[in-house]
């Protein structure tokens, strides 16, 4: 049963997450395309590590992961504001670089050869 609130949780978090990134791209890097791959939850629900992809035709990654960084202050806000009449407490976010496309390009290109 816990398992299964955990889940929701993750789902919840990843949604809005997402949908604040689609709202708020112009502040984070104009043209480019943030998504929430994967969210992880702790089991007393306090500290959500989100997953991104972040796809700009200019800008490095590590560039806009970092203006999210600075920014995560406000991101939490946000989503306490969209999430909370749903949830006893808003948790702290800790944003990762989802590799994992680039990691399976790397295997295919390998198996290629």
């Amino acid at each position: 049963m816990d398992n299964v609130r955990i889940q929701k949780a993750e789902r919840l978090v990843q949604k809005e997450l997402s949908v604040i990134f689609q709202q708020n791209e112009s502040i984070f890097a104009p043209g480019s395309l943030i998504n929430v791959t994967v969210v992880r939850m702790s089991a007393d629900l306090s500290l959500a590590k989100v997953y991104l992809s972040i796809y700009h035709p200019q800008k490095k990654a590590e560039e806009i992961f970092h203006v999210i960084n600075d920014n995560k202050k406000q991101i939490r806000h946000a989503l306490a504001q969209r999430i909370k009449n749903k949830v006893k407490s808003i948790p702290e976010l800790a944003f990762f670089i989802d590799d994992s496309y680039e990691y399976s390009k790397r295997i295919e290109e390998l198996l290629k050869k």
